[in-house]
């Protein structure tokens, strides 16, 4: 499939998804949702999808392309739970910003690896290990107290580590099967 259809799909799925919130909003008075709202979900809908697409065609396997599914659906996941409700606190809590630190280390990593599979894995591996530091780091700054609420915030941060850490297995399954990511760009 041409990268211009692929792209289409892409806007397609995401217009699709668009349509949940914009029925719910029409018949449901508790959906609130802005125009904002649409566009920020429409943004971030679109974009994850085209990454996925864009790095996904550089592998020629199967556990390359559910690699990048993961990693990229983990990054959707954090981007907009953050936005929502934050996992510190609430979405205004300024502790929220140090998930930032996870995609870059993932990004980063990706790049510096040129997308190639093993590469691909220690970035993802990588990205866990700064996921799951992220509330520990918090509390060392922040201080805050310690309750339930902390004990589900490092739940919830062992289950984003995991689907780090599920990514990176995907990726070195990869590299295993011989996939030649990274050789080829579009």
């Amino acid at each position: 499939m041409t990268l211009t259809k692929s792209i289409a799909r892409v806007a397609l799925v995401t217009a699709l998804l668009l349509l949940i919130p914009l029925v719910g909003r029409l018949f449901l008075a508790d959906m609130a949702w802005t125009l904002d709202d649409f566009i920020a979900a429409g943004l971030l809908l679109f974009g994850a999808g085209l990454l996925f697409v864009l790095i996904a065609r550089m592998g020629n396997n199967t556990p390359y392309r559910l690699g990048v599914g993961v990693a990229v659906g983990a990054g959707l996941l954090l981007i907009w739970g953050n936005l929502a409700v934050g996992f510190l606190g609430s979405e205004d809590n300024p502790a929220n910003l140090l998930y930032g630190a996870v995609l870059v280390v993932a990004l980063a990593g990706a790049f510096v690896a040129r997308f190639r599979p093993l590469g691909m894995a220690k970035a993802m591996f990588a990205a866990a290990l700064a996921h799951f530091s992220v509330p520990l780091v918090a509390a060392l700054i922040w201080k805050p107290e310690v309750d339930l609420g902390m004990a589900q915030v490092l739940v919830l941060n062992t289950v984003f580590a995991g689907l780090w850490v599920g990514a990176g297995l995907l990726f070195r399954r990869a590299s295993a099967t011989g996939s030649t990511a990274g050789h080829r760009l579009a």
